[in-house]
């Protein structure tokens, strides 16, 4: 451990520019800190610069405590917290606890704590409307504890330098600012921000054919088709299946005369095989990663047993940079890395052993064993990805897309939101995940468009569709064994609003374009949350239904029985004038700009390509208070790095109006791009979507003839009938498509909650009555999560694995929000056949509101006379599945009725304890990462065996009955108990 101070506040020095500041704990801890990967320049966070005029306002206090580094700091009461990266659940992170370890988390829930990336950063946003931004600059596993109000908490291990940057007047300073340090977003080629289509998987040249025909044939814009891992042969990297992909070359060159590009998989995982040329060469250029011992390490994958290129080396960078090289000669216009963080199959950490050892480069750290470099394993492997693009064509625009990453990880890879559900939840949960991660520095981000997991209903489809077509990055994307997730595949209403919503993201390319032209150049974000138009209006501070696109506020219902026009619109304060394509729709987000903008809008074509120069350009202006309006437009040539040499045309236009006229003309121009000659066609915003037009040249001044008051008010009113008719009359989706019998579960019903005392509890009954969440609440700890459909607590009628009981659907019998003795209880039924009911309670007590339970019970509700009353032969077993956020430092223990003590650790694989080995009343889930433990408490004449079974990144703890017939007058019961302990 560097230094010998044990706790005090840390020192600073300043660094990068004004305001920012570098803190460490000593001089010893500063000179010993490793470089710094998340900097774009490490040179910078450890050189200070001269003659600063500020000194920080917020000094953290350190204490170590066991090899680790615990970092305050406090801010003034209503202060709240963003960012801190790739985060599932609320907004405003106050009362949120994350670790940043980057997890393959497929099916995530709002609770859920470590995603696929980690960004030790958190945008601080005071009372007085200025901002801060904290960066932990640790590639190790970091706690960001923000569940004391108006206090950062940092944990990690020593040592490591905390960076802050401001107080600036902003928010949009702030991130400014960091960008300066992190790195810019790369500038995307403008394909890449028209929509994409993918599935897991399009598993044939003939089905990619298919869906480009189909999206032309009818007129739903597209750019970019994926293809997932099923194009490979036996999922080997580099390779094509030779029946179902014979010839990519030939499949591209036919999406490219369709206006369409292709994107194809690469996985970190490659085959051990020998006879496989990547491992055959990746073997003899050693560059695999290694186990303690100093052996490639093999985990296993999509192929089987896998090696794995060490990023953190030059060589293997270079290595794997030039295969990309050559796989981009098949045609290939853009890569997908995904299974990066890196994700291992059957392991309990998803992950390979934190033991293995990466050889890195110096200016990396050095050789250091996983845990230091697992956080950044992602993002070097898509550094080496665009590298290898840009090697391929110098005069192209990699893009490359990634699901682990770090920060920085902007610089070179666009990101999503990893494997979200088909649920409503997913859906309102997408804004502030994609506003997130912009908050973070990586913009170009967006969810799986109507959930990855499950099926959606056409409601919810074309719901999400509406919102995410406003999105930086546009994708759609369903897994396997789910029903198809394309925009026509929800019947005739869902794929209007489908395609009337992608219309809407083509029209406002232009706004997109440039905005990432500013986020490029700028490092000021493309999407924000509403609150950057009034940072000091506080009730914005929490406000999720709405974004904003630079001045354009996208304004959705994202709730099942949400109603968008029959909400109340919160918009920041000044001048939002409402307006549409007149394509307004119930399904479909509201549109406002805000006072004092122009924005550019372009005909909604079917692709990128298929635009012009010479295309009509609309401006959208809203005047101010003051009669005023700006705005940008960037051009380029959509691709390549002329713009970087002057080879661009950025047009600042003013508007202003002088008596009974608004003139709109060029103020400034910036570029040596020649303007084309086209038409302008001027919309004035009037409000509830009336406007005024006018058309001219671009480039040449406009004079619109304002009309008076009265004639004024006569457009507005008249408008707004119009727009109202045009709601009240669209075509609505249907909420479900029973009738149309598609296959897979449908996720989208809306689980019940159970808040009380210290526990949040989410029940599906129509899917086993299985419990799909467990938080708790005092620790921000979710205990437990699945998906609706798999997994979670469960309960089976026999000793075999999701035997009667898993999956039936179960009915709501009582539910009681204050009842004898309970604060909440909620009572379940499931018939199990054979007139056998499966009962289940669960409630939280008021004696002790710290504990939940579960009374369950197989009873014969109706069991035939023949039998003599008694059923067939069954044992209650309950089967919860927790999750381990800390795999490495989690345990099961407890003492046995015989009295000896047992620590059941993940290594020891699946345990049975019977008899006298059994947990005398009570066991329980360790994490030490945490300082918790899970307790389960039962009644052990109930109770005939326990099992543990350790899976991948979960444990299953479950308590088996005795097995045998059941009658009316004697049931099998289970009653058991939950609550949540500090260890030391």
């Amino acid at each position: 451990m560097a230094g010998c101070v044990g706790l005090g506040q840390m020192i600073f020095e300043p660094i990068l520019e004004e305001r920012v500041f570098r803190f460490d704990c000593s001089e010893d801890d500063r000179n010993a800190a490793f470089p710094s990967i998340s900097f774009e320049n490490p040179k910078i966070r450890d050189t200070p610069i001269a003659n600063p005029q500020k000194t920080p306002t917020h000094i953290p206090t350190f204490e170590r405590v066991t090899g680790q580094q615990i970092v305050n700091i406090e801010f003034p009461p209503s202060t709240s917290f963003y960012g801190t990266g790739e985060v599932s659940g609320q907004l405003e992170r106050t009362g949120k606890r994350v670790f940043t370890w980057n997890t393959d988390a497929w099916g995530y829930g709002a609770g859920t704590t470590s995603l696929y990336q980690s960004h030790p950063w958190i945008l601080v946003l005071l009372p007085n409307g200025e901002a801060i931004g904290v960066l932990a600059d640790t590639t190790r596993r970091c706690e960001i504890d923000l569940r004391k109000e108006s206090n950062i908490k940092l944990v990690s291990s020593s040592s490591y330098p905390v960076i802050t940057f401001g107080p600036f007047a902003s928010p949009t300073d702030v991130l400014a600012s960091f960008s300066r340090a992190v790195g810019k977003v790369f500038m995307p080629p403008k394909w890449a921000l028209g929509y994409h289509q993918c599935r897991w998987s399009y598993d044939s040249d003939a089905r990619v054919r298919e869906i480009a025909r189909t999206f032309r044939e009818k007129k739903i814009p597209c750019d970019v088709i994926w293809m997932d891992i099923d194009y490979m042969d036996g999922f080997r990297c580099f390779t094509f299946d030779k029946e179902r992909f014979p010839d990519p070359k030939s499949l591209v060159n036919d999406l490219h005369q369709s206006g369409f590009k292709a994107i194809w998989m690469l996985d970190p995982g490659i085959k051990k095989e020998n006879g496989y040329y990547v491992y055959d060469s990746g073997s003899e250029n050693d560059i695999w990663t290694q186990t303690a011992d100093g052996k490639p390490y093999a985990g296993e994958v999509w192929p089987g047993p896998c090696v794995f290129p060490d990023y953190t080396q030059s060589k293997a960078r270079l290595w794997w940079a030039n295969l990309v090289k050559d796989f981009i000669s098949n045609g290939v216009d853009g890569i997908w890395n995904d299974m990066n963080e890196p994700a291992v199959f059957k392991t309990v950490t998803k992950t390979m052993p934190e033991s293995n050892i990466h050889r890195g480069d110096t200016d990396l750290g050095g050789r250091q064993n996983h845990s230091h470099y697992h956080n950044v394993y992602g993002m070097l492997m898509a550094q080496s990805t665009y590298k290898g693009m840009k090697l391929a064509d110098e005069k192209k625009r990699p893009f490359v897309l990634t699901r682990a990453g770090f920060v920085g990880s902007q610089r070179y890879a666009a990101t999503w939101t990893g494997d979200n559900l088909s649920t409503w939840e997913h859906l309102h949960m997408s804004i502030p995940m994609a506003i997130q991660l912009g908050l973070s520095g990586q913009p170009l981000a967006g969810p799986d468009i109507g959930g990855y997991a499950g099926n959606a209903t056409p409601q919810l489809f074309g719901r999400w569709m509406g919102v995410g077509s406003m999105f930086p990055f546009c994708r759609g994307h369903s897994e396997r064994d789910t029903t198809d997730h394309e925009p026509w595949s929800f019947g005739d209403e869902c794929e209007e609003v489908c395609r009337v919503a992608l219309q809407r993201r083509y029209r406002i390319l232009p706004l997109i374009y440039t905005l990432f032209y500013f986020a490029h150049t700028e490092g000021i974000p493309v999407a924000t949350p509403t609150f950057f138009a009034d940072t000091k209006d506080l009730e914005l501070r929490t406000h999720e239904n709405s974004f904003m696109l630079g001045p354009l506020l996208v304004y959705a219902s994202t709730g099942k029985d949400q109603e968008l026009y029959e909400m109340q619109h919160k918009l920041p304060k000044g001048i939002w004038l409402d307006f549409d394509f007149e394509d307004s729709h119930p399904d479909l987000p509201a549109l406002y700009l805000k006072g004092g903008s122009i924005i550019p809008v372009a005909p909604p074509h079917q692709h990128v390509d298929e635009a012009t120069p010479t295309d009509d350009l609309s401006l959208l202006v809203a005047l101010d208070e003051h009669g005023k309006a700006e705005g940008s437009l960037y051009e380029d040539d959509g691709d390549g790095y002329e713009y970087t040499k002057g080879g661009y045309l950025l047009t600042t236009y003013f508007a202003e109006r002088k008596s009974s006229t608004v003139v709109v003309k060029v103020s400034k121009t910036e570029g040596s791009f020649t303007r084309p000659n086209r038409r302008l066609h001027v919309q004035l915003l009037l409000g509830k979507c009336a406007k005024i037009e006018a058309w001219g040249t671009d480039g040449e001044v406009l004079q619109i003839p304002i009309p008076s008051e009265n004639e004024i008010s006569e457009l507005v009113l008249a408008s707004e009938k119009r727009s109202k008719f045009r709601i009240e009359s669209a075509k609505r989706i249907p909420e479900s498509d029973g009738a149309l019998g598609h296959k897979g579960t449908e996720l989208s019903q809306t689980p019940v909650e159970m808040k009380s005392g210290d526990w949040l509890l989410k029940v599906v009954p129509w899917i086993g009555g299985r419990i799909i969440s467990m938080q708790h609440l005092p620790s921000g700890t979710e205990w437990l999560h699945s998906r609706v459909d798999v997994n979670g607590y469960e309960e089976y009628s026999g000793v075999e694995y999701r035997s009667a009981g898993c999956s039936e659907e179960y009915s709501v019998i009582q539910r009681d929000l204050e009842q004898a003795g309970e604060l909440e209880s909620l009572n379940l039924e499931g018939d199990i056949g054979g007139g056998l009911i499966l009962e289940r309670q669960i409630y939280v007590s008021r004696k002790n509101p710290k504990l939940f339970g579960i009374n369950s019970a197989i009873v014969a509700r109706n069991v035939g006379a023949g039998s003599g009353g008694f059923s067939r032969l069954v044992c209650l077993r309950v089967h919860p599945m927790f999750n381990l956020l800390h795999p490495t430092e989690s345990y099961v223990a407890f003492t046995a009725i015989g009295g000896s003590h047992h620590e059941v650790w993940p290594e020891s694989g699946e345990q049975l304890f019977e008899g006298n080995l059994r947990p005398n009343g009570e066991w329980m889930l360790v994490d030490k990462g945490l300082g918790l433990a899970l307790v389960n408490l039962f009644d052990i004449r109930e109770v005939y065996k326990c099992l543990v079974h350790w899976g991948t990144g979960m444990v299953n703890l479950e308590l088996w009955s005795e097995e045998r017939p059941v009658a009316k007058e004697c049931p099998l019961n289970i009653r058991h108990k939950y609550e949540v302990r500090a260890i030391p």
